[in-house]
């Protein structure tokens, strides 16, 4: 996320890259097409949905590297809707520590019962993610100031495909990566609801709904605040 954060918000250069690139997935850039012709775009925004103008203004490295950042950040997302739903009420399911079975309140707070259980483990989350994110750069960037991704590497595609689940077919993959893409982008927005919202009424997100009935004591956590 450091890497793909950082550059997405990196002063934009106007290089002259080539297009005429093998195809990446199926994907040969195209400077006709909207972000030259990468996964995304649909209806009703067919065309693309770019109010701004930044993909007529942005080369084709820029774009990639930007659309390296989304994919990135999308997938976190994902997970973190995922962590919200299944922690808080009614399920109560938090693989991380135990937490005997109680409503410890909504998923924001979480990290506070870790750091009260195990101190170690943030120690040891930055290290992993340290880890993960250099193999990252290593595996996409040119390796000299980390700001450009390398030519032969498609935005997203680190090569971690455990089931095998990756399309061989290009028209196959293409709808793959546009769902990805636009499931992250929702969990992009639902990940930032369930923050604002939790951080507003200090309520979990089912038992906002009316859908669970809270039995947190605010009192029982480490920090209170």
């Amino acid at each position: 996320l450091f890497f793909s954060g950082a550059t997405a918000f990196a002063p934009s250069v106007k290089t002259t890259q080539s297009t005429a690139l093998y195809a990446l997935n199926g994907w040969k850039p195209d400077s006709k097409k909207f972000t030259y012709g990468l996964p995304g775009a649909v209806a009703p925004f067919a065309q693309g949905f770019d109010p701004a103008g930044i993909a007529e203004r942005e080369n084709l490295g820029t774009l990639k590297t930007f659309r390296e950042s989304e994919v990135t950040h999308g997938r976190v997302a994902m997970l973190a809707v995922v962590g919200f739903l299944v922690t808080e009420a009614p399920f109560n399911f938090h693989p991380l520590f135990n937490a005997g079975g109680k409503d410890i309140g909504p998923a924001i707070r979480y990290l506070d019962e870790v750091r009260a259980v195990s101190p170690a483990f943030f120690t040891v989350l930055a290290v992993a993610i340290g880890g993960f994110e250099i193999l990252r750069a290593t595996k996409g960037w040119e390796v000299v100031g980390l700001e450009n991704l390398k030519e032969e590497y498609y935005p997203g595609d680190i090569g971690f495909d455990p089931l095998g689940l990756k399309p061989t077919d290009p028209a196959a993959f293409e709808k793959m990566a546009t769902k990805e893409l636009n499931n992250g982008r929702l969990a992009m927005l639902g990940a930032a609801g369930f923050f604002a919202q939790e951080l507003v009424n200090g309520q979990g997100v089912f038992v906002n709904l009316g859908l669970a009935q809270s039995s947190f004591d605010p009192s029982t956590l480490p920090v209170i605040f």
